[in-house]
């Protein structure tokens, strides 16, 4: 009887023990029991962002397939920088990375490499006008000045380079407290520096910005970068390996690839929009009648419509952003969903322009508090673009810094600028983080400019 007795005490002691380890183990089963799906990652302009107010981002688009793949909720975790995502990982603030973490033998024990994996490397980005050089070998680098920021990894690779080659390059540090490798790809197009470097990643996607720059060149040893999960998560390890070994050839991974690095994301230049064209004499485009019903049934001036119309879709009603913004007002399905109009409707001109109006003056009285009625429409216009998260972040800077946050030029303009550098869209009264400003601050322009353009030569 004693006997038998403690035989039933070991068998409760080990259903407790499988209890106890069933309800701490977080695999794959049981984050589809719980739906959601807890993802690190940082807010760069290749990882995850926030544009026109929906989550964007390539890797965070990838994942978000994985999870829509397996009906689960996405809930991202921005870590504030690469040295945090392990130890958030590891304190179980999320259920898997994703982002491009480099595959170290020393990691191997604390993690699983799954999911997205590339080879990525260092290229020099150089500008490619008609009467350019293009190097295409490193030891044509020598005597020439490259730009990289100081005490980054770039400018680590090119002091080994230096070595490698015995000498004669001459590298040039940028402030790193004021600029990030982008903006020195940015110089480098406009002319100011000639050569900078990037990785190869962060390259391409700024081609597609800048047409005139070549990223062809690689200045370092290929680099194996991967998602990564912890240890005691194998399944959901495999389920991500076997997801990424299947999408991997799908249709909807080249379009992904296609539209963060290859589509063109530039902005209509529109310098000299005094030069407009019409139409016909008093008629700026076929959609005018339009543009007047909309614009007197919400209160705003119609010409301003076709501006933003010009800028959005060069009055193409079929016409699509790389965003996905669609239409003669370059509407986000997600904004038109909200307003009642889905699928194809986006494109028909009529509703588009309803559509469009009706929320570029809903944005307007978002910042009735502005009294300058142009100013309340810059305002505007910077969040029909870039959306209105991004504009209120750079105002709460603005009052911040003791700026003026109800006046766009030099002041909201200028922390919608600054938002790009990590000491501000970090900043505790931020709350849509990263922002690539340039074609924001550039539309704001160019749809005023043309729509003053506009009112000189119709009524």
């Amino acid at each position: 009887m004693f006997k038998l007795g403690r035989i039933l005490l070991f068998l409760i002691i080990a259903l407790l023990s499988c209890k106890r380890s069933q309800e701490t183990m977080h695999d794959f089963p049981q984050i589809v029991e719980k739906d959601t799906l807890r993802v690190i990652t940082l807010n760069t302009s290749t990882s995850y962002f926030i544009y026109r107010d929906q989550e964007m981002g390539y890797q965070y688009e990838m994942i978000k397939s994985f999870a829509d793949e397996h009906g689960l909720e996405l809930q991202v975790v921005v870590a504030q920088n690469t040295s945090q995502l392990l130890p958030m990982l590891q304190n179980n603030l999320g259920d898997v990375i994703a982002y491009s973490v480099p595959v170290e033998n020393a990691l191997k024990d604390s993690v699983l490499y799954c999911g997205l994996s590339e080879v990525s490397h260092q290229v020099l980005v150089q500008r490619a006008e008609r009467n350019d050089t293009i190097l295409k070998d490193v030891t044509e680098l020598i005597d020439k000045d490259i730009y990289v920021l100081h005490n980054s990894k770039y400018e680590q690779r090119m002091s080994n380079l230096n070595q490698e080659l015995g000498g004669g390059l001459n590298l040039k540090y940028a402030d790193k407290d004021t600029l990030v490798v982008e903006d020195l790809i940015r110089m480098v197009s406009a002319g100011e520096i000639k050569y900078t470097v990037a990785d190869e990643y962060i390259a391409r996607l700024n081609h597609t910005y800048f047409s005139n720059i070549n990223v062809n060149m690689q200045v370092s040893f290929d680099q194996r970068t991967s998602w990564a999960v912890r240890k005691d998560t194998p399944i959901l390890a495999d389920s991500l390996n076997t997801w990424f070994n299947k999408s991997n050839r799908a249709p909807h991974y080249m379009r992904l690839t296609k539209r963060y690095f290859e589509e063109a994301k530039g902005f209509h230049s529109d310098n000299q929009s005094t030069f407009v064209t019409m139409l016909a004499p008093g008629q700026i485009s076929p959609w005018d009648h339009y543009f007047k019903q909309y614009g007197k049934q919400f209160g705003i001036d119609w010409r301003l419509l076709a501006s933003v119309s010009y800028h959005e879709s060069t009055f193409e009603p079929d016409g699509q952003s790389w965003a996905g913004a669609g239409g003669l007002m370059g509407l986000m399905p997600a904004t038109a969903a909200t307003m009642g109009v889905t699928g194809n409707d986006i494109f028909v001109p009529e509703t588009n322009i309803r559509i469009g109006a009706e929320y570029l003056k809903k944005l307007i009285n978002t910042f009735s508090s502005v009294e300058d009625e142009t100013e309340r429409i810059k305002m505007a216009l910077a969040s029909y673009n870039g959306g209105i998260g991004h504009v209120l972040d750079a105002r709460a800077l603005a009052q911040k810094y003791e700026a003026n946050k109800n006046v766009w030029k030099n002041n909201v303009e200028k922390y919608i600028q600054l938002k790009r550098l990590e000491q501000y869209y970090k900043d505790p009264v931020c709350k849509s983080g990263y922002f690539r400003g340039d074609e924001t601050i550039n539309y704001v322009q160019n749809v005023v400019g043309r729509w003053q353009a506009y009112k000189k030569k119709v009524n």
